[in-house]
């Protein structure tokens, strides 16, 4: 025979004993401490009985699953959206690069016709010299005029002040009549490209010290 003893453990415990007083035919007892926490879910043979399962928990869970799989698409889309937008944009550049060089080549005809013509000028019996340095200053305007289009700016030096942004010092020389950094010669010529110096001037500085 089993009889049930009451004893509780405190509210801050997990667990809830109760003492079982077994006696047996002949009349010996025992006492044993039984946890009857889970006792809703233990049969009188000690079996566990099968437990209904929580349909809100499994109806949470496939929601989950659901907003889960539909943010894994979303990603994959927005993946596949962004390769198609660089594979595009690369696409765009090399074309925009071979409508801008086209362009150029363009403007540069001319001045290959003119130096073509300067250059059977010259081969003629008929040529002479003043007549072949006028066209080669005037092919030499042209090509300023047709980079020009293209944002190439030359970079000015006559009576300017030496500066190391935009002018390479490459000797220097003694002249009373001009201050010190002036540049007193220019060897080669520099140029911007839409306000960004491609190449420095060559000059030679005045140094009276």
């Amino acid at each position: 025979m089993i009889i049930f003893s009451g004893k509780k453990k405190g509210a801050d415990e997990l667990t809830e004993e109760k003492k079982i007083k077994v006696e047996n035919e002949d009349g010996d007892s025992a006492e044993i401490n039984a946890d009857l926490s889970n006792a809703d879910n233990i049969n009188l043979n000690g079996e566990k009985k099968d437990v209904a399962p929580d349909l809100g928990l499994v109806t949470e869970n496939e929601k989950l699953k659901a907003e889960l799989a539909a943010k894994t698409e979303r990603l994959l889309r927005l993946q596949a959206d962004f390769d198609n937008f660089r594979k595009r944009t690369a696409k765009e550049k090399l074309e925009l690069a071979a409508t801008v060089e086209q362009a150029f080549l363009k403007d540069l005809l001319p001045l290959l016709d003119n130096l073509s013509r300067a250059s059977e000028a010259a081969d003629s019996e008929a040529s002479d010299a003043e007549n072949l340095r006028k066209g080669i200053k005037m092919i030499r305007l042209e090509t300023i005029a047709a980079m020009g289009k293209h944002g190439l700016e030359p970079i000015e030096t006559a009576g300017k002040m030496f500066d190391p942004n935009f002018h390479q010092a490459v000797g220097t020389v003694k002249d009373e009549t001009k201050e010190d950094g002036m540049i007193a010669a220019e060897f080669q010529n520099g140029f911007m490209a839409r306000g960004k110096v491609i190449r420095p001037s060559m000059v030679q500085v005045v140094n009276n010290s």
